[in-house]
């Protein structure tokens, strides 16, 4: 038998199948006398990015995929990879070609300098950020920034997408991992123990050669939501977070709704009332859907299931909220306080009903 990969080389993959056997090249020039191997992580692409990784695999043994079907997330495939391999060293990076594979050499001898994470760096010294559009450029500074505050270590890049690990670290914080979003190591970082060693090594980005930039709204927003679970998870669930800030966002749909059709069509105010408030639950059903249930999301026909689902809970929690504001009031409470009682309570059935029956977590049979 072969001598077991010393270094496992974890890359998540969505419709890259153009990039896989020119990053499997790359590798194979850039660690030759190291004993590697490189997982993929396909989260089911349609243009068959797994069939172009078995293709591969069939003629390199260093070549491993894993597809992965009815999930989605940069974070969750970086964790399901690393969890398929045994090697004592971990890179993570990107199958965009935009990570330098040179430098791995090089990080793998840091972290073997009694380190526990290396981080390439496009920020620092020697660095550089590529094609990258100028947008791009600001939007992850201003990340940098965000990211860095819930850090117990000041990093030039937590951004990074490139880097290696000790995989007593990850074993160490893998219970820890939101899994949720595509920036894993700012996860890995805030979820470590202060002690650990960190360094930095600067290389240069390079420009994309297949394939399209994951950066979109939802992905956005899961790195808020992300920051959001580092700060407050210790007290609230994520998806409870998630929840209430997207009904939050209900009220200001509700409001516009209720203006235009009250102000703007002369609509009578019950009725305008009653439109803006289905309005209102349906923006946030779609929202909740995309984003705070994105791991059970609805399709096709379930939408409408589901959507109807919302409406019943949403309903039994307006009436909810209507009996524990009412009896709070008329026991001396002070009138916004009743309200914002009765309305917590009501959020809290809404969530508990739509986690348990709307996103029922689907469980296998027995």
């Amino acid at each position: 038998m072969p001598n077991p990969p010393e270094l496992s080389i974890i890359v998540p993959t969505y419709n890259e199948s153009g990039n896989i056997p020119l990053l499997v090249q790359a590798l194979t020039e850039a660690l030759a006398g190291l004993n590697w191997e490189v997982i993929f992580v396909d989260d089911n692409s349609p243009d068959q990015t797994s069939a172009a990784v078995r293709e591969l695999a069939r003629a390199n043994g260093r070549v491993r995929g894993v597809q992965r079907l009815g999930r989605r997330g940069l974070a969750s495939a970086v964790i399901e990879g690393i969890l398929a391999s045994a090697a004592p060293y971990i890179c993570v990076m990107d199958a965009d070609l935009q990570h330098d594979e040179r430098i791995i050499p090089r990080m793998l001898r840091r972290l073997k300098d009694r380190h526990d994470l290396v981080v390439a760096s496009r920020y620092m010294q020697n660095a550089s950020t590529g094609a990258l559009s100028r947008r791009r450029v600001r939007l992850s500074r201003a990340a940098t920034l965000l990211g860095n505050k819930i850090l117990r270590h000041e990093l030039s890049d937590p951004m990074s997408g490139f880097f290696m690990l000790r995989r007593g670290l990850f074993e160490g914080v893998m219970t820890k991992l939101s899994g949720k979003g595509f920036k894993i190591l700012l996860d890995i970082v805030a979820s470590a123990d202060p002690a650990i060693r960190v360094t930095e090594l600067p290389y240069h980005m390079k420009s994309r050669a297949h394939g399209e930039s994951k950066l979109s709204v939802v992905a956005v927003w899961e790195f808020f939501s992300l920051l959001a679970n580092k700060l407050l998870g210790r007290y609230l669930p994520l998806r409870f977070i998630l929840f209430i800030s997207i009904g939050l966002s209900g009220v200001g749909v509700h409001l516009a709704a209720l203006f235009i059709l009250h102000k703007g069509l002369a609509a009578d105010f019950i009725l305008a009332q009653g439109l803006a408030t289905l309005l209102a639950m349906t923006s946030n059903y779609l929202l909740n859907n995309s984003l705070t249930f994105s791991d059970r999301k609805h399709t096709g026909l379930k939408r409408v299931k589901g959507l109807l689902s919302f409406y019943l809970a949403c309903a039994v929690g307006a009436v909810i909220n209507l009996a524990v504001s009412q009896m709070v009031f008329e026991r001396g409470l002070v009138w916004w306080l009743a309200g914002l009682l009765g309305a917590g309570v009501g959020a809290v059935w809404n969530f508990a009903l739509s986690s348990t029956y709307t996103w029922r977590e689907d469980r296998p049979p027995r």
